[in-house]
């Protein structure tokens, strides 16, 4: 699971990509080359250069590479050199998606400053025929480590199952 864990991070690293160096991001297993191009298409944007946010709304797609994250809205928050992306927040329903794992959320919060991934209201990680889900998981993607609130409750298949 920590590699599914890894991944959720991975992707929102992969998506704030102009926030920190552009190298190649190995967490738990998943490559993610952040200089690779990122992809977002959604049913409108709006920008608001006056509080630094733009927000994509409806159907929103973010890829990069095998990576794919989904959702009603992403809130993209600029700091104070508008060139960083301090936050990014997804809503409506966000999905995490590689070839073999996916992570799914109501919300999930990516403050880039404090490397912290909050994905929160029914989160299920899965990674082929185990899982985890919680109310809420927060990860720290400096670290690796995660934790899980809320209900928890896991099914690890052992073996070659």
């Amino acid at each position: 699971m920590l590699r599914l864990i890894a991944f959720c991070a991975s992707l929102l690293i992969a998506t704030a990509g102009s926030a920190i160096a552009q190298t190649n991001v190995n967490l738990g297993g998943i490559a993610v080359d952040t200089s690779a191009a990122v992809e977002v298409t959604a049913d409108s944007l709006a920008v608001d250069q006056a509080s630094g946010k733009a927000v994509f709304n409806g159907n929103v797609i973010i890829a990069q590479g095998d990576l794919r994250l989904t959702a009603g809205q992403v809130e993209v928050v600029y700091g104070a050199d508008t060139s960083q992306i301090a936050r990014l927040i997804a809503s409506e329903g966000v999905t995490f998606v590689t070839a073999e794992e996916a992570a799914e959320a109501q919300q999930a919060d990516y403050d880039v400053v404090s490397g912290l991934l909050i994905l929160a209201g029914e989160v299920l990680l899965t990674q082929g025929p185990s899982a985890i889900s919680a109310d809420e998981m927060t990860i720290n993607v400096t670290d690796g480590t995660a934790e899980m609130e809320g209900r928890v409750r896991t099914i690890l298949q052992q073996g070659d199952n």
